[in-house]
């Protein structure tokens, strides 16, 4: 919220202050619990985060009179408390979803924030440093893309942090945002059963050419912003080559790096070529056991909702208005085809 890194007292204190607020209300507990098993695991978030609607302070300050210029305070109460109790919650979901609800433990009250949702998911000591490298890279919330958008969109109704929340992460969910980190593993699976693990420069470019020719997309690769290799893609690789070297997705999506940028130059009708976020965040939860690439964008989500939350909080400082984007007729569509 206030651009500073923290100090390491700040750190701690925020850290404590959000193992105080981990509070999930009996009734969402149990909504959990009788979702379907073949409910989307975001279309599970996203109810959720719903459901603890309930919970909101800045709805009832609201209903009570507040002044408009107090509207910050019960909307960033709002924002730790939910920030606090993601990892909980979507660890429930986890484990229902895969593991027929077994192995659900408590928060362990000695762990940092990323440390702890590893440890929530079924990870040990091993995974909690890339737990906090995830969760940091992927908290970006500049205002154009889909999740933070959708939230300061429904927010700016002077809808609660809870519903404007589910809203960005309805966003997240499409396969043009946050569901592409599912499609990149789901699409290096293919590659792998195809080549059999016979992952070379030249048998990876023959299969991406055939793949694009057929019509279809290579996830992963491409930002509506960059026009260049997505930092955050380099972190995760760069921990990828320190700590996994020899995971044999790893040395795929090193191949992939080094062929699909060419390729999708030579097609001339991709503005960045490059690989994003999302094109090896699978790769890193697949090495550590975590398979099911449909829980992926949970974790995007989490993580995200740090980001979108602090700046919902800004907007009720600020006093933004309620956005209205501008309309055109079919008439104007028509008489301006250029622009579609």
């Amino acid at each position: 919220m206030t651009g500073e890194v923290p100090s390491q007292a700040q750190a701690l204190a925020l850290g404590e202050e959000l193992r105080q607020r981990v509070k999930v209300p009996q009734h969402v507990i149990k909504l959990i619990d009788n979702f379907p098993k073949e409910m989307h695991p975001m279309t599970q978030f996203s109810a959720t985060v719903l459901a603890l609607q309930t919970e909101s302070l800045f709805a009832k300050a609201y209903s009570d009179g507040i002044h408009k210029k107090l509207y910050w305070e019960t909307v960033y109460e709002d924002a730790l408390n939910l920030i606090a109790v993601l990892p909980v919650v979507t660890a429930r979901i986890y484990r229902k979803s895969f593991h027929n609800g077994t192995k659900i433990v408590d928060p362990d009250t000695s762990l940092d924030y990323g440390a702890n949702y590893a440890k929530l998911l079924g990870f040990n000591d091993k995974v909690y440093d890339a737990m906090r490298m995830y969760l940091i890279i992927h908290s970006d919330h500049e205002g154009g893309n889909v999740s933070a958008h959708s939230t300061h969109l429904v927010g700016s109704a002077l809808s609660d942090p809870y519903l404007s929340l589910s809203a960005g992460l309805n966003g997240l969910a499409g396969p043009l945002h946050g569901r592409a980190s599912q499609e990149v593993m789901e699409f290096l699976d293919i590659i792998d059963k195809d080549l059999k693990g016979n992952f070379t420069s030249e048998s990876v470019r023959q299969w991406v050419e055939k793949h694009l020719a057929s019509g279809k997309v290579v996830p992963g690769y491409g930002h509506a912003v960059l026009r260049k290799t997505d930092p955050r893609y380099t972190c995760q690789r760069e921990y990828a080559l320190k700590y996994l070297p020899d995971d044999k997705f790893v040395k795929l999506s090193g191949i992939l790096y080094e062929v699909v940028p060419d390729i999708l130059t030579k097609g001339g009708k991709v503005k960045n070529p490059w690989p994003n976020v999302d094109a090896h965040s699978g790769v890193l939860w697949n090495h550590y056991g975590l398979k099911e690439s449909e829980f992926y964008t949970i974790l995007f989500g989490v993580s995200r909702a740090s980001g979108v939350l602090s700046s919902l909080v800004w907007d009720r400082i600020l006093g933004f208005p309620l956005e209205r984007p501008k309309s055109v007729t079919t008439d104007w569509i028509k008489q301006n085809k250029s622009w579609l």
